[in-house]
C-alpha cells in the first residue's frame, strides 16, 4: 500500500494554514457554523433512515472479501467478515446447474458457524489428510508443499510424479481402486478431511456414499474451463483448503507470465504453420473445435489451425474423407490419439500414410513420454503447466524462436 511521505504531510498541513489565513473570520465562523447545522441534520436523516418500521436498527449486510479469480470461471472464494472463507463450486461438470458452497474455518471455530446446515459441507484448514481422483490434483499439492497430505488415490500407476511415486511405494498413499468404482471401504478408513473428485455428470455413487458418511465431497471442475489459464488457475481453490492462498497466487502468477512471454515470443513468428490434430476412434475423428482450450493453445503458438474458426460445443466428430479432403497436406499433425508410432499408426488405418505430414514425418506426440509406471505425463502435470505446454507447440511450430529450449511433453512420433 503506498503510504504519503511526512514531509509531504507537512507541507500539505502548511498549504491548508496558509488558505485558512486568507479567508475572512466571519466569514469562516459563519461557514463553520453552516457546516455544523448541515452536518448535525445528515446524523440525523441518516439515523432515521437506519430504522425500520418497527423502530430497530437494521444491520448491515457483512462486508466479504473475494479473493481475485481471473480466469477460471468454476469456483469463487469469498472470505466472510464472521472468520471463515465461502468456497463456492460451480459448474464442475458440464450442463451442470448447481453450485455447492463450503465454509472454510479452522478446527476451533468449527463449531462457531450457526449455519452449518446452509453449506454442503464445514471443512477445518488447514487440511491435514485429503484423498484426490485425477493425477491433474497431483501438481497443485506438490506445486503447494503439501503433496505429505495426500493418503489415498485410485489408479496409483497413473501417477507419474517421482516425488509422489516415492510415498506411493512407502506406504503412505494407499491404492483405492478404479475412479468409477472406488474402494469406499478402504476410503473410509483413512478418514480424510476431504476427497476432491472430479464429475462427468454427477451420478457417482461411491461419492454419495462418501458424503453420507461425512466425509466433505468437493467437485474440482478445472477439465470443464475455456482456456488453458484457467484450468491452471484452479491451484487457487486448492491453496484455500491449505490456508495457502498467498503462496496459490504466486505460483498462478509465476506460470501466467511465463505462458504470455512464450505467447509473446510465438507473436514473432514470420510464417504459421498449417496443423492438423487428433486421429481416428472407430469410424469418426475427432479434433478440438476452435474454442477449445487445446484451440487456444495452437493460437497462442501462432499456428494455422485448420479447424480454428469452428464454434460446436465438445469435440469436432467427422469423417475420415472431410479430415483428408482440408488436411491431407498438412505441414504439422500433433496429437495423433494415443498412438506412439508410425508403424502403429500405420497398421491401425493405412490412409494416414497419406498425409504429407506422416510423409515427412512431422508428426508430434505427448503419449510417449510416460512416468515409472506408465502414466502419461501430460495428463498429470498439463493443466497445471499451461506454459510448458505453449512452449512443445512453439518449439515444434516455430523451432527457431526457443532454440535452447527442450521439449517436456510433445516428442517426435517413433
Amino acid at each position: 500500500m503506498h503510504r504519503t511521505e511526512p514531509k509531504f504531510d507537512a507541507k500539505l498541513n502548511n498549504l491548508f494554514k496558509d488558505s485558512l489565513k486568507t479567508l475572512n473570520n466571519i466569514t469562516f465562523d459563519s461557514i463553520l457554523k453552516k457546516m455544523k447545522r448541515s452536518l448535525f441534520a445528515l446524523l440525523i436523516i441518516a439515523f432515521l433512515s437506519c430504522k425500520n418500521d418497527k423502530g430497530t436498527i437494521q444491520q448491515l449486510p457483512p462486508v466479504d472479501e473475494h479473493v481475485g479469480i481471473s480466469y477460471a470461471e468454476g469456483f469463487t472464494i469469498r472470505k466472510h467478515q464472521d472468520g471463515y472463507k465461502l468456497l463456492n463450486i460451480k459448474n464442475p461438470w458440464p450442463d451442470s446447474d448447481k453450485v455447492f458452497s463450503f465454509a472454510l474455518t479452522t478446527q476451533k471455530n468449527r463449531d462457531a458457524i450457526s449455519n452449518p446446515e446452509d453449506f454442503d459441507a464445514v471443512i477445518a484448514t488447514p487440511v491435514q489428510k485429503i484423498v484426490v481422483t485425477s493425477t491433474t490434483h497431483i501438481p497443485a499439492l506438490e506445486l503447494l508443499g503439501v503433496e505429505q497430505t495426500l493418503v489415498g488415490f485410485p489408479g496409483t500407476d497413473y501417477i507419474s510424479s517421482e516425488n509422489t511415486r516415492a510415498r506411493i511405494d512407502s506406504g503412505n498413499i494407499r491404492e483405492l481402486g478404479k475412479n468409477e468404482g472406488i474402494n469406499t471401504e478402504v476410503l473410509l478408513d483413512l478418514h480424510p478431511d476431504v476427497v476432491v473428485a472430479f464429475g462427468v455428470d454427477g451420478t457417482n455413487k461411491s461419492m454419495n456414499t462418501i458424503e453420507k458418511s461425512g466425509v466433505p465431497v468437493i467437485y474440482n471442475g478445472d477439465w470443464v474451463e475455456k482456456s488453458p489459464l484457467a484450468k491452471a488457475e484452479w491451484i487457487k481453490c486448492f491453496g484455500v483448503l491449505y490456508n495457502k492462498e498467498r503462496e496459490a497466487d504466486s505460483i498462478f502468477k509465476t506460470i501466467e507470465n511465463n505462458y504470455l512471454k512464450a505467447k509473446a515470443i510465438a507473436a514473432k513468428a514470420s510464417s504459421q504453420p498449417t496443423v492438423l490434430c487428433g486421429a481416428m476412434y472407430k469410424d469418426v475423428w475427432y479434433l478440438p473445435n476452435g474454442t477449445s482450450p487445446e484451440a487456444q493453445f495452437l493460437k497462442d503458438a501462432n499456428t494455422n489451425y485448420l479447424w480454428s474458426d469452428t464454434k460446436d460445443a465438445g469435440s469436432l466428430a467427422l469423417s475420415f474423407e472431410t479430415v483428408y479432403d482440408k488436411a491431407k497436406d498438412a505441414e504439422l499433425w500433433l496429437s495423433p490419439s494415443y498412438y506412439t508410432s508410425y508403424e502403429a499408426l500405420k497398421a491401425s488405418n493405412t490412409h494416414y500414410s497419406e498425409f504429407s505430414a506422416f510423409q515427412n514425418k512431422k508428426i508430434f506426440t505427448f503419449s510417449n513420454t510416460t512416468g515409472k509406471t506408465g502414466g502419461v505425463t501430460y495428463y498429470e502435470l498439463g493443466i497445471a503447466r499451461p506454459d510448458l505446454v505453449l512452449k512443445d507447440m512453439i518449439k515444434i511450430c516455430h523451432p527457431e524462436l526457443l532454440q535452447d529450449y527442450h521439449s517436456t511433453f510433445f516428442k517426435p512420433l517413433n
